[in-house]
């Protein structure tokens, strides 16, 4: 009975974790668009990509602390609430402030989790895959100097 209870915390868990980086990605979609339309357009687009993975395995985290499927989709569901409202929030404030500390803050974020947790895992991996992983990376890099490009 312990696992079960140690489990489904875990799951708690990253519902929170979820609802605080999902209120961050609001924040980042909030600013982006006091600097530009398109900026905020591609800020939009690149969370909705990087969501879709993200969603997927916060679900299956779920699934294996326990939660019934139903439950886990509407906790799930819930979570993304938060964007919406941080993003009206940032955008009703219009501050100037807010914006040069949230886009550093998130460019930084992305950069550190690059740096410390995506690259040293490609270590592990052996060459092929390595390289296609990169390759990836540089695609993602590449779309989004083509989106500033557009601009």
């Amino acid at each position: 009975m312990e696992q079960t209870g140690t489990l489904k915390t875990v799951g708690y868990m990253n519902l929170a974790a979820d609802a605080i980086h999902n209120f961050t990605d609001g924040l980042i979609i909030g600013a982006s668009y006091l600097v530009s339309i398109p900026v905020g357009v591609s800020t939009t687009l690149a969370v909705m990509f990087h969501e879709i993975p993200h969603e997927l395995g916060n679900f299956f985290v779920l699934l294996y602390a326990g939660f019934p499927k139903i439950r886990a989709l509407q906790f799930s569901f819930g979570s993304h609430c938060h964007p919406r409202h941080a993003a009206c929030l940032v955008y009703r404030i219009e501050s100037r402030v807010v914006l040069a500390a949230v886009l550093p803050f998130a460019a930084g974020g992305f950069i550190y989790i690059a740096g410390s947790h995506l690259l040293p895992e490609l270590h592990k991996e052996n060459v092929r895959r390595s390289l296609i992983q990169l390759l990836a990376m540089g695609a993602g890099a590449g779309i989004m100097v083509c989106l500033t490009l557009i601009e």
